[in-house]
């Protein structure tokens, strides 16, 4: 009875057992039915036999039998340490934030060095939207444009999705851009790195859905237009595209309608130089022969107009002033010389003001816009004017040595052009004919002979003799009378030699005043003309 007790007690049911696992229970148990079996039979043959039996053990528990219940045991064992473990870590994440639970159990086993698809063949499509926020600077010189957008890309992320039961209804989450795949969409038109703040998040929703909003400052390169500066419209591009991928690994859309793209001005500062017109875009597909794939492309085109108030009152309205001065000073004599120095200031004073806006004008190396042209026509306008001026107070300058008018010039300009110019015909002086200068001549030939005959001395003692005083000797009477005479008769050659002069002069006057006018005329015309057409072409430009 006590060998039955002693080999019973470690194998029993009792508190021994009580600390055992399911399965080492269970073969507790079987074995120490076989042990009871074993120790009554030992009772009957005698105590000396019972620990042969037990040595050689129940005939079940053999090697391969022995082997089979080792392996349940340890696989109870296995089974049991790993349920423990599965609760003590679902113990854990039961006290920590959803928010953490999901974003561990998305990016665990996370690749983000490679497309998220499931089948490599399926491309990723990546809609894109553009909002223009800010017009910065446009450099006409270099031909760049700077600009802050504000950018927005959605894709679909296979390996990013959940059930949001699972994680208290969360449908949105924001995890670290670095953290998982991006789309490699670039601009073509980079030319130099913005000042871009850096946004290290991105939204993703449960179905996959991952959205990257991020404002960028856009330098790109652009080619303007600076011709009808400064009422100019330029149509600047930027082109997203992926640089390596191509059309068969991502494609790109657009993620709105383009009706709303163009007409989106809910954001813009529009209180700047440029005014937006609107955004157009356009989805093409580019075919790179030495990779032999296509890549997809979307442009937005950026068309942007100049408001010309500015340049309109500090460039345009001072030179019409000064043109408009120059035009005035027609109305100074043109045989004054203020006129001239009045030509010469304002053609010094223009100078001076293109040398004052020559900054404010842009400059290209492959064009001049029209405005420039404008100022270089004005300028040469009022080097015309005062060369016309020039030459009339040229014309109508008094001089000894001045040639009469001649018939041809005379007949063309003081009646032709005279009665063209409504000025009427002017009078002219005519010469006395070589008759009437014959007549004069010998009228005074005759007074002379008079005179000879009135100092004969029998004309003189035929004179009464009833005067008083004393008579002048006959010869020195007749001398006197004569010299009287040829000094009378230079005094009067010289009188109407002056008339002459004048009467030349007034003609020269004449010819010059019309000459003048016409050319006064044709100026104004020009100028009229030149005006009209740049204000048509302007309007033209800015309202279309």
């Amino acid at each position: 009875m006590d060998c039955r007790k002693t080999w019973r007690l470690p194998n029993s049911g009792g508190p021994e057992r009580a600390r055992l696992r399911p399965g080492e229970a269970r073969a507790a148990t079987a074995a120490a039915g076989w042990l009871d079996v074993r120790v009554a039979e030992g009772e009957q043959a005698g105590a000396g036999a019972l620990p042969e039996q037990l040595r050689r053990g129940p005939p079940a528990m053999r090697p391969g039998v022995r082997l089979a219940l080792l392996a349940l045991l340890l696989l109870s064992l296995l089974a049991q340490g790993k349920a423990r473990r599965k609760g003590a870590v679902q113990a854990h994440n039961s006290t920590r934030p959803p928010l953490q639970r999901l974003a561990d159990h998305l990016l665990a086993d996370y690749k983000k060095g490679v497309r998220p698809v499931r089948d490599w063949r399926k491309p990723t499509i990546v809609s894109i939207d553009v909002i223009l926020y800010a017009i910065l600077s446009v450099d006409e010189k270099n031909q760049v444009l700077t600009t802050y957008i504000w950018y927005r890309q959605f894709w679909n992320d296979e390996f990013l999705q959940w059930n949001p039961e699972d994680f208290d209804n969360i449908t949105k989450l924001s995890i670290p851009t670095d953290s998982i795949w991006v789309p490699d969409i670039l601009i073509n038109e980079f030319v130099d790195v913005g000042k871009s703040p850096s946004i290290p998040y991105v939204y993703v929703k449960h179905e996959g859905e991952v959205q990257n909003y991020k404002p960028l400052q856009v330098v790109t390169a652009c080619s303007l237009d600076i011709y009808n500066f400064p009422f100019d419209v330029q149509n600047c591009s930027l082109t997203f595209t992926s640089w390596l991928h191509t059309i068969q690994d991502i494609n790109i859309s657009l993620w709105r309608l383009p009706e709303k793209v163009k007409s989106d001005k809910s954001v813009f500062m529009n209180q700047g130089e440029w005014e937006l017109l609107g955004v157009l875009t356009q989805f093409l597909e580019f075919n790179d022969r030495e990779s032999s794939g296509s890549f997809a492309e979307m442009k937005f085109y950026v068309v942007i107009r100049r408001r010309p108030l500015f340049y309109a009152v500090s460039l345009l309205l001072p030179s019409i002033f000064l043109m408009v001065t120059d035009i005035v000073g027609f109305y100074l004599p043109p045989d004054s010389g203020e006129r001239v120095s009045f030509k010469i200031t304002l053609l010094l004073g223009y100078s001076v003001f293109l040398i004052i806006v020559s900054d404010t004008l842009p400059a290209t190396a492959i064009g001049t816009p029209l405005i420039g042209v404008y100022f270089v026509v004005c300028m040469a306008l009022l080097v015309i004017s005062l060369a016309e001026t020039i030459f009339i107070v040229r014309l109508v300058h008094k001089q000894d040595l001045q040639q009469p008018v001649p018939p041809w010039l005379r007949h063309l300009v003081l009646e032709r052009i005279a009665r063209l110019l409504c000025l009427g015909e002017q009078s002219t002086f005519h010469r006395p004919p070589a008759s009437l200068q014959a007549t004069n001549t010998d009228d005074s030939s005759a007074m002379g002979n008079h005179c000879n005959h009135l100092g004969e001395p029998q004309d003189l003692e035929k004179t009464p003799k009833g005067r008083s005083g004393p008579l002048p000797p006959p010869r020195q009477a007749s001398l006197a009378v004569r010299g009287l005479l040829q000094e009378l008769s230079s005094i009067r050659h010289f009188l109407e030699r002056r008339d002459e002069i004048r009467e030349v002069a007034r003609d020269w006057l004449r010819v010059g005043a019309v000459l003048d006018r016409l050319l006064f005329c044709i100026y104004l015309l020009a100028v009229l003309a030149y005006s009209i057409t740049l204000v048509t072409m302007w309007s033209i430009w800015h309202y279309s």
